[in-house]
């Protein structure tokens, strides 16, 4: 509880005192005969003390906002209706409207703390020192002061301050507080970290890549700082809606208080009735609970790893109807991995049932010294440790692949056109039939002393959950499903078919991906279309859809900057959630204004035919508030 909150139980609790006390004074003094005439002033100056205390802040705020010429908002409105109240001398009731209205005000600011802790709680990833080498010791300075190439040491238990690449240790990582994920991540020396992340077991020493500004914290934090000041249009609603409605509802109750007084000639009772009309009116239930539903709603996407950059994304992503998904690092993992092997029927003759086996032992020996990543797939594949002595004489064709003398054979690994440059005969005809075999992805082929040897297919592997996940988004209203890639028609066509993507664009680069995305987004009217991609080469695109997505953002800048959300993590399942939070976000704004304007026009007509009285509407502006608040925090609850 802060202290704000406790000084305002205090006066509260002071007021309440107050108010019974003034009730029991004139009740009992108004008894005795001899004390009746100084009752009704002996009350009066207890019930303003109480007066004074509960609401001494709401006049001044209405004379401060008076003197800069903001006459109607809440303060003026309380204010008026409560001086008016005492005027007709309702005096219990003009305590009792302050009094409720603060505790309205209290419920509210607890509301608002509590919807800050998820906030905070993404604010608190902000490191509080770094550990630098310098000329051989150890220095703990603040982040800012790192430059890039430091070598920082972050021991088990301390935020990882600056983003950066292992270079000595091992370790476990707790990357809750960026992704939203509760497994830690174990790393190793030349595995890249980034900062505002948890050290949980060793001592590493990490090599500084970024400076604290440029850092995958600072940029985290500056995206939640901003987040709340970009209002949606159910927030631009209400503050167009105050500007006009104030105005008319105070106009109003001047009306009802000179027509009724002069056509009835009962002063006091329309005076009491229009002071009544005033205070029901206060906007409080939707000024307040609309921006905490956004600002809960973003607090706890956030907690989940989902950070959504504004209210007004909020409220487009809860109406995204179509998705366009870039293929690679998105649907795919982006990285090689070795799928199916064809030996040819050399190899099947010369090796059986080994051929598969020594296909993959001959590529990875002539590929051992190459550090691309079909070649890294290949190696991989092999999993056994590379005698390096076997081989010899390696040379780089461009633009080819490699050839190498291995255990006095020549080997050639490449594309299709080294192949033709090192085989004959029947061979080349095997090769053209085998070519077309397997759709999609990359084909390595492999020749062994002038022999066509088999090939094998190198594939972008598909992210485990990706059809479950784009399953899902289509259950959460996302009827249409696009997939772009700058991939071949082939293997565009194998993905798409994996995942059920409707349809696809393929041989797409950066530039024709924005044409594609306008083409799609013109395609019908009502088209509400988020683009998902992983935000290094795709930031004219994230900028071009009306929504962009960037997805695994961990460490990179240019998803942080051009998209609209940012997912901390490659789990494609977030992007449903994403959906579902907005939605639910937005349906409970949409009941809290239908819910607080219905019962506030019920009781404005009640109290204009004189129904309704001043309790009736303490309920409509303090309980409505209070409803609403609650309401509004379920939006916590992601």
């Amino acid at each position: 509880m802060t202290k704000k909150i406790k000084k305002m139980i205090i006066r509260i609790a002071i007021g309440a005192v107050l108010l019974a006390a003034g009730v029991l004074c004139t009740h009992f003094l108004g008894k005795w005969e001899s004390a009746a005439k100084y009752a009704e002033w002996v009350g009066l100056a207890i019930y303003i003390a109480a007066y004074l205390v509960i609401g001494f802040d709401i006049v001044k705020n209405a004379f401060v906002n008076i003197a800069h010429g903001r006459v109607f908002d809440e303060n003026f409105l309380m204010m008026i209706a409560t001086v008016g109240a005492f005027a007709c001398r309702e005096y219990v009731e003009a305590v009792a409207v302050m009094l409720f209205y603060q505790i309205g005000e209290c419920f509210q600011s607890y509301a608002v703390n509590k919807s800050r802790k998820s906030i905070r709680a993404l604010m608190s990833i902000r490191p509080d020192f770094a550990r630098v080498v310098r000329d051989g010791a150890e220095v703990e300075v603040d982040p800012s002061e790192v430059n890039i190439g430091e070598t920082i040491i972050i021991k088990p238990g301390e935020r990882v301050p600056l983003d950066g690449t292992i270079i000595e240790g091992a370790s476990s990582i707790d990357t809750a507080a960026i992704t939203g994920e509760s497994m830690p991540r174990d790393v190793a020396a030349g595995d890249m970290v980034v900062s505002g992340c948890v050290n949980a077991s060793g001592v590493i020493k990490v090599n500084t890549t970024s400076n604290f500004a440029e850092s995958t914290v600072s940029k985290v934090l500056t995206l939640v700082e901003e987040a709340s000041s970009k209002k949606a249009k159910s927030e631009q609603f209400i503050t167009v809606f105050a500007r006009y409605y104030t105005p008319i509802v105070v106009i109003s109750a001047v009306l009802l208080a000179i027509v009724g007084t002069l056509v009835t000639g009962d002063f006091r009772t329309w005076i009491y009735r229009a002071m009544t009309f005033l205070l029901i009116s206060c906007p409080c239930a939707l000024v307040i609970s609309i921006p905490l539903s956004f600002f809960g709603g973003i607090g706890g996407a956030g907690r989940k790893g989902i950070l959504i950059k504004g209210g007004n994304y909020m409220d487009t992503l809860s109406k995204v109807n179509t998705l366009v998904l870039d293929k690679t690092g998105t649907i795919t993992k982006g990285n090689f991995a070795l799928g199916e092997i064809e030996p040819s029927s050399f190899m099947k003759k010369e090796y059986g049932d080994g051929a598969e086996d020594e296909l993959v032992r001959i590529a990875a020996l002539a590929e051992s010294y190459s550090t691309h990543p079909i070649a890294l797939s290949i190696i991989a594949r092999y999993g056994r440790e590379i005698n390096k002595s076997a081989v010899s004489e390696i040379k780089e064709i461009a633009g080819k692949g490699v050839s190498a003398e291995i255990e006095g054979k020549n080997i050639s690994v490449g594309n299709k056109k080294l192949m033709l440059d090192v085989v004959e005969g029947a061979d080349i005809l095997e090769l053209d039939s085998c070519s077309n075999v397997i759709a999609g992805g990359t084909l390595v082929y492999v020749a062994i002393g002038g022999r066509y040897a088999g090939h094998m297919h190198i594939v972008d592997e598909i992210k485990d959950n990706a059809a479950e996940a784009l399953s899902l988004c289509r259950k959460a209203g996302i009827n249409d499903i696009v997939m772009l890639t700058g991939d071949n028609e082939k293997t565009a066509k194998a993905v798409a078919g994996s995942v059920s993507i409707d349809r696809f664009y393929a041989n797409l680069n950066p530039l024709d991906k924005v044409t594609s995305i306008e083409t799609i987004m013109a395609e019908e009217p009502g088209r509400v279309v988020a683009f998902v991609g992983d935000g290094i080469n795709d930031a004219p695109v994230l900028s071009r859809a009306d929504i962009g997505i960037a997805m695994g953002a961990m460490g990179s800048d240019a998803s942080i900057e051009a998209a609209d959300v940012v997912i901390m993590t490659d789990d494609l399942a977030k992007l449903s959630e994403a959906k579902r939070i907005a939605l639910k976000t937005l349906r409970i704004v949409k009941e809290n204004i239908v819910f607080a304007l219905g019962i506030k026009l019920l009781i404005l007509v009640l109290a204009a035919f004189g129904i309704a009285n001043m309790w009736a509407a303490i309920f409509a502006d303090v309980g409505v508030a209070f409803l609403a608040i609650l309401s509004a925090m379920r939006a916590l609850k992601a």
